[in-house]
């Protein structure tokens, strides 16, 4: 193996290793880097001697980290990072829905959907039985985040 080629499996090897813990998560690249930079470390032993040897290993071990170092003042990783900062909650409930309260089905209760219930979309769960679209329903229970409906025939309520 001729000396240029050397270095270039060594740089390879350092980029790799940058790239792992910089913006490739998963392992491969890390794998790949730290073998170059291996398998280039012991051939410059096998052509070079010791001396070369623990030389180039020096300054493959502080190439690391000075791309390391370079990377992270740089904030280059902050290009590959969520950048977004999300403030919406999981199962928020409008403290307007009451036992008793009615509401017509957007889609099929089955058994869990939506309902439109004082004129806000609700995820609801029927008790009993399946719902269809467009249903009249009526709250039974809230246990939590849960908000237990059942259809009711009573049309009274439709118009208001």
């Amino acid at each position: 193996m001729n000396t240029t080629l050397l270095i270039i499996v060594l740089l390879v090897g350092v980029i790799l290793l940058a790239l792992e813990i910089v913006a490739l998560p998963g392992g491969i690249a890390g794998v790949f880097g730290v073998g170059l930079i291996a398998f280039g470390v012991w051939e410059t032993y096998q052509m070079f001697g010791n001396t070369v040897g623990t030389i180039v290993l020096l300054c493959a071990i502080a190439l690391c980290g000075l791309m390391l170092a370079w990377f992270m003042k740089t904030k280059t990783w902050k290009r590959f990072s969520l950048n977004e900062e999300v403030d919406s909650k999981v199962n928020q409930l409008e403290h307007t829905i009451k036992v008793g309260t009615r509401g017509t089905t957007i889609s099929r209760l089955a058994p869990t959907g939506k309902a439109l219930i004082d004129g806000q979309p609700t995820e609801v769960h029927a008790v009993n039985k399946f719902i269809d679209p467009d249903r009249t329903i009526e709250v039974v229970a809230i246990e939590g985040y849960r908000i237990d409906v059942v259809e009711t025939s009573d049309n009274r309520f439709e118009n208001q």
